[in-house]
């Protein structure tokens, strides 16, 4: 298999990863034939998830001019991906110039490519750490050069915890990070759910399947209830924990792919 230049050395290019997978979805170009095969796999039991992935882009940049509207203007991104058109720094830094973003994944391409992508912007930084290790992200040079903790943060954990297992304890990462934030800082989260899903819970699983067979990444399908929990310590604000399309919606709900409501989305404020 031929490596594209634009490919970090080391990387097995032979396992297919979350992060090039949903870059697919997105009609991006970072991505290989085996990240394809497995997106095209899980589209055979779920044709929907392209629809799935758009909503939750459109949710993101949503939620993050709404935090720009509330005073907002530093930003940690953590599961970030590869950066596809409308990014939250474009969003952020068009809506308020000078609003500062950190972006966190453990996908090499993912950083790699964010690092070329944001070359020469002075207000973004990109962080090599995973999110089950909130301390080493707290503790980085990029997060304490860039961000002011002091101040409120707008904290993204868009997509990333349905591919973190109980076990590894989500709810004790997300307290770590909320606990470090200032008052009237923003939690932003986005999460898969069985509830919403226009197809049965049984076909559903195969695309939940093809994850734990071929990524090795599980995804994990939790209730709005057990979405809630991520928000302890937070006031969620209007609507609530909701379906992606009726989440302060530019467009009329009942417009949206039925498979737009195949994930639930919430804001939180800190009090």
């Amino acid at each position: 298999m031929e490596r594209p230049a634009w490919a970090p050395q080391g990387i097995d290019i032979s396992v297919p990863s979350v992060s090039r997978i949903y870059d697919y979805y997105l009609g991006g170009s970072h991505n290989f034939e085996v990240d394809r095969e497995a997106a095209r796999k899980a589209m055979e039991f779920m044709p929907g998830l392209p629809k799935i992935m758009q909503a939750n882009r459109a949710f993101m940049r949503r939620a993050v001019r709404h935090a720009v509207d509330e005073g907002i203007t530093q930003f940690l991104d953590i599961g970030s991906g590869i950066p596809t058109f409308g990014n939250v720094h474009e969003v952020a830094q068009k809506a308020s110039p000078g609003a500062r973003v950190v972006y966190v994944d453990h996908d090499p391409v993912a950083v790699a490519h964010s690092r070329a992508v944001l070359e020469g912007n002075a207000d973004t930084a990109v962080l090599s750490a995973d999110l089950r290790k909130p301390r080493d992200i707290l503790a980085s040079a990029e997060v304490r050069g860039l961000l002011d903790l002091d101040r409120p943060v707008a904290l993204l954990l868009v997509a990333v915890l349905h591919f973190i297992e109980d076990a590894d304890d989500p709810y004790g990462a997300v307290t770590e990070l909320a606990e470090a934030l200032a008052p009237g800082s923003m939690l932003v989260v986005t999460h898969a759910s069985y509830q919403g899903m226009p197809i049965s819970q049984e076909q559903a699983g195969g695309t939940v399947g093809v994850y734990r067979d071929t990524v090795r990444n599980p995804l994990i399908m939790r209730t709005p209830a057990e979405i809630g929990r991520f928000f302890d310590g937070f006031e969620v604000v209007e609507p609530g924990i909701v379906p992606m399309p009726v989440w302060r919606p530019e467009t009329a709900p009942e417009d949206e792919d039925p498979y737009t409501f195949a994930g639930y989305v919430g804001v939180g404020r800190k009090a």
